[in-house]
């Protein structure tokens, strides 16, 4: 049977007491899902979270991560903290660290290889705008951020790794890919890495759709023979409706 992975990514929302109570909640409300689930808290909340996750299926995760294991660098989190703190997986490349930080493909991907060195799985985001969907440029955008985003990753590594296709007109605007569009380019991602690993590693590759879905598209969304999964923004902030989406198959 088909495997799924929902991941709630919180964003820069939920004080520590904020966080632990929907941690609690989404415990209780996920006790059974079939699904793969993993929640990102804030940095702040994630010792906090780790204590009300450990031992049960809510796998936990960070929202970024610093490019360099340690040092001088003023503001950023390692790695290594992240691993003592139970993380298990981060999310690189969102499109607002892309967008709004300026973060590049090279700097995504040194995080990607160090993430896979250390131990956590990467789930690496890409996407288009809508001004380089409308000038043609989907297949040339997010063809890039998936080659340079995997450069230097090997075959052996590749099932750490998660890719999640977020339109980056779709991302807190109620807007969504419709199935069938997302689907493509979901199709489209696995042409890309078919060339680069092989169409066994292309086929078994877990891509995840991020783009406003909510309870009431989630189905038809994972519905799609290319669609593996959900990265979940505002919808993932109440256990009102991230339990529903994870529970989609219930």
């Amino acid at each position: 049977m088909r495997s799924y992975y929902i991941a709630g990514n919180w964003k820069m929302h939920k004080t520590t007491g904020e966080a632990v109570a929907l941690a609690q909640a989404l415990v209780t409300e996920l006790a059974s899902c079939k699904e793969r689930v993993m929640i990102a808290p804030p940095f702040t909340a994630l010792a906090a979270v780790a204590e009300v996750v450990k031992g049960t299926n809510l796998r936990l995760g960070a929202q970024n991560m610093g490019s360099e294991l340690q040092g001088a660098h003023t503001g950023e989190v390692s790695a290594l903290m992240l691993r003592d703190l139970g993380v298990s997986a981060v999310i690189l490349g969102h499109s607002e660290r892309r967008h709004s930080y300026h973060e590049d493909d090279a700097l995504i991907n040194r995080k990607v290889l160090l993430a896979l060195e250390q131990g956590l799985e990467p789930i690496l985001c890409v996407g288009e705008t809508l001004e380089e969907r409308e000038a043609g440029s989907l297949e040339s955008v997010v063809g890039t951020q998936v080659r340079e985003g995997l450069k230097n990753v090997s075959a052996a590594q590749l099932p750490a790794i998660t890719i999640a296709y977020e339109p980056v007109w779709a991302i807190g605007t109620g807007k969504t890919a419709t199935p069938l569009d997302a689907d493509a380019v979901h199709a489209y991602i696995r042409v890309v890495l078919e060339s680069l690993y092989g169409a066994e590693a292309a086929r078994s590759m877990c891509i995840q759709y991020g783009g406003s879905v909510k309870p009431d598209n989630v189905a038809e969304l994972m519905a799609q023979p290319n669609i593996d999964g959900a990265l979940v923004g505002g919808a993932a902030l109440k256990v009102e409706s991230f339990g529903p989406i994870a529970n989609f198959r219930a």
